[in-house]
C-alpha cells in the first residue's frame, strides 16, 4: 500500500477539515461521545480489570468513529450506532490492536520503573557511601527519574505512532492488526513534519478546551477524532472501502 508524504501545513488542515465534518450535525457527534465518555468513566472505576478492557476496547470504539467521519463526509447520516459499529467488522483485529499496544505500554512502563528505581536507589547508596547530602542524594535520585523518563517518552512515541492509524486501516482496509501497526508507523515516520504542526496546535487547542470546566472537549474530542480519518486519507490513497452494517440500537 502506497504511503503518501504530504505537507507541513497539512497538520493544520486535518484540524481544520475535522471541524467541518463536525459541523455537519455537533448535536450527534457531542451525543456520541458523551456515551462514550460515561463507558470510559464507568470502566475506570473497576479496580485493575476496567482499564485495561477499556485499553483493549478503544480501538474498536475508534473504528466506529471512523466509519462516521467516511459516512458524514459521503453524505451519509450519523447515526448513534457508529458509537458500536467497530464491533461489527474486524472487532478481533481491533482488540489485537489495543492487546498490543497495552502489552507495549506496560513494557514501557515497566522499564521507566527500573530505570527511576535503579537510578534513585543507586543515588541514595552512593550518598550513604560518599557522606553526601540529603539534598544532594535526591537532586541525584531525581536527575535518575528525568532520565528514567525521557528514556520512557522516546519509546512512547514509536508505539503512538504505530497505534494512531491501526484503527482506521483495520476497519476501512481490511488489514490485520499487525499491518496496520506496521504502516500506522510507516505513514507517521514519513510524516514527521506536518504531524509535528499538529501536535502544537492540538495541545493548545486542548489546554483552551479544558479552560471551561473542559467542557470544550465536547467538541474538540469529536474534531480531533475526525482529523485522524482525515489524515488517514491523506496519507494513504483511496481505495474502495468494505460496507459495514450498523448496529441497530433499542428505541
Amino acid at each position: 500500500m502506497e504511503v503518501r508524504k504530504v505537507g507541513t501545513g497539512q497538520g493544520w488542515q486535518w484540524i481544520k477539515n475535522g471541524y467541518s465534518l463536525f459541523r455537519k450535525n455537533p448535536p450527534i457527534w457531542i451525543t456520541l461521545f458523551v456515551i462514550y465518555f460515561l463507558i470510559v468513566i464507568v470502566l475506570s472505576v473497576i479496580p485493575v480489570v476496567g482499564p485495561l478492557v477499556m485499553t483493549l476496547l478503544a480501538p474498536v470504539f475508534t473504528a466506529g468513529f471512523m466509519l462516521a467521519c467516511r459516512d458524514v463526509e459521503q453524505g451519509g447520516e450519523l447515526e448513534l450506532g457508529h458509537l458500536f459499529a467497530g464491533f461489527r467488522h474486524n472487532a478481533g483485529q481491533l482488540i489485537t490492536v489495543g492487546g498490543l499496544y497495552l502489552v507495549g505500554s506496560i513494557i514501557i512502563l515497566g522499564l521507566m520503573m527500573m530505570g527511576g528505581g535503579g537510578a534513585m536507589m543507586g543515588s541514595a547508596s552512593l550518598g550513604q557511601t560518599q557522606g553526601a547530602e540529603p539534598n544532594e542524594a535526591m537532586v541525584r535520585a531525581m536527575g535518575g527519574m528525568l532520565t528514567g523518563l525521557l528514556a520512557a517518552s522516546a519509546l512512547l512515541i514509536p508505539l503512538l505512532m504505530a497505534y494512531w492509524f491501526a484503527p482506521a486501516l483495520v476497519v476501512l482496509r481490511n488489514l490485520t492488526a499487525i499491518e496496520a501497526m506496521k504502516l500506522s508507523f510507516v505513514g507517521c515516520l514519513r510524516n514527521i513534519w506536518p504531524f509535528l504542526v499538529y501536535g502544537v496546535i492540538a495541545f493548545v487547542l486542548m489546554m483552551l478546551a479544558m479552560i471551561p470546566f473542559g467542557l470544550g472537549m465536547l467538541v474538540l474530542a469529536p474534531v480531533l477524532n475526525a482529523s485522524i480519518y482525515l489524515g488517514y486519507k491523506d496519507i494513504f490513497p483511496a481505495e474502495v472501502e468494505p460496507e459495514v452494517e450498523l448496529p441497530t440500537l433499542p428505541a
